[in-house]
């Protein structure tokens, strides 16, 4: 169909060009796709509970339903509780684990086509409540297809309804029970440890450098909601969303660190080029640029989908926020 992007190519693919230019790397199979997980978060067998008996035309056929999930996090919840083999499609924000470049794309997230999705013949489609446009949801509803929509707030609660969600449309519900119970566990772990952390935390700007001139994130932002969890405080506040990063803002912020992604630097040419940018030779930061801790930066997804490895990334930000 002509919403669907082609199989992907052999051979490897950078996550820079997988996030800019959505090429993809053949790289699947049940090895690939776990092998970076924390032993916390290793797939469970493919096989593991029975289909949902609620689960329409595939508990009919015998079958576990086939999932398009949209959205990276949600993507990664599959295979976490190993049901990739049920998975039949992704959007292009699904780039981890490197088994997720090889599935058949259905476009992003914002821009979805009922042709496209519907040609893969899905039983269910697991999304973010920010997934569209509408109509195109509708229409999946209509010709019978299950869609679950798992509300984006930027909050612990968000992860929980994306396993939540998961579980229940690829009808394992108690594998997803028990992944569950093993990351709050460690959620609360990591909350509090940086609770326990001495003074206030570090001001911090969140600097997104992927295409075009660089935005700010203020407040409800994914972004902002990393900074609070990680103990750091956000400079930018007053306003919602995103903003162009302009002199007169940097000079008023006056961070002591800046947080940005990994794929931000590399499309900017490296850490020397970023520093580069003019507005950053107003701030604090800029004077201790070589400093450990003075720039963080973290892969994309990691940083900002709120997928089942948010406490292992809430530790690590934390760590480099407040280097030893």
């Amino acid at each position: 169909m002509k919403h669907l992007l082609p199989p992907p190519p052999s051979g490897n693919t950078s996550r820079r060009s997988a996030l800019r230019k959505l090429s993809f790397g053949a790289l699947a199979g049940s090895a690939a796709a776990t092998a970076g997980w924390p032993l916390l978060l290793r797939a469970a067998p493919a096989a593991a509970n029975s289909p949902n008996p609620s689960a329409g035309s595939a508990a009919e056929r015998g079958a576990l339903p086939r999932l398009i999930t949209v959205g990276g996090g949600i993507t990664e919840v599959v295979y976490v509780l190993g049901a990739q083999d049920q998975l039949v499609g992704t959007d292009t924000t699904s780039l981890y684990p490197a088994a997720a470049l090889s599935t058949p794309k259905v476009g992003y997230m914002r821009q979805l086509s009922a042709e496209g999705l519907l040609s893969l013949r899905p039983d269910a489609v697991i999304a973010g409540s920010d997934a569209g446009p509408p109509v195109v949801l509708d229409q999946l509803r209509s010709a019978g297809v299950r869609v679950e929509l798992v509300v984006s707030d930027h909050s612990w609660a968000e992860v929980e309804r994306k396993v939540a969600a998961v579980g229940r449309a690829s009808g394992r519900e108690a594998a997803a029970r028990e992944l569950q119970a093993r990351l709050d566990a460690r959620w609360q772990a990591v909350t509090s440890r940086v609770r326990a952390a001495k003074g206030p935390g570090p001001r911090v700007l969140f600097v997104l450098s992927h295409s075009g001139s660089p935005t700010v994130a203020g407040e409800q932002t994914a972004a902002d909601a990393m900074i609070r969890f990680a103990g750091g405080r956000n400079v930018m506040s007053g306003f919602k969303g995103y903003r162009p990063m302009t002199a007169e803002a940097m000079a008023a912020a006056a961070p002591d660190v800046i947080l940005t992604t990994t794929q931000g630097i590399e499309a900017l040419g490296g850490e020397a080029k970023f520093w580069q940018r003019p507005e950053l030779a107003l701030t604090p930061v800029f004077q201790r640029r070589a400093s450990p801790g003075a720039l963080v930066h973290l892969d994309a997804l990691e940083l900002i989908g709120f997928g089942p490895r948010l406490p292992d990334v809430v530790e690590r930000v934390h760590e480099r926020l407040r280097p030893a």
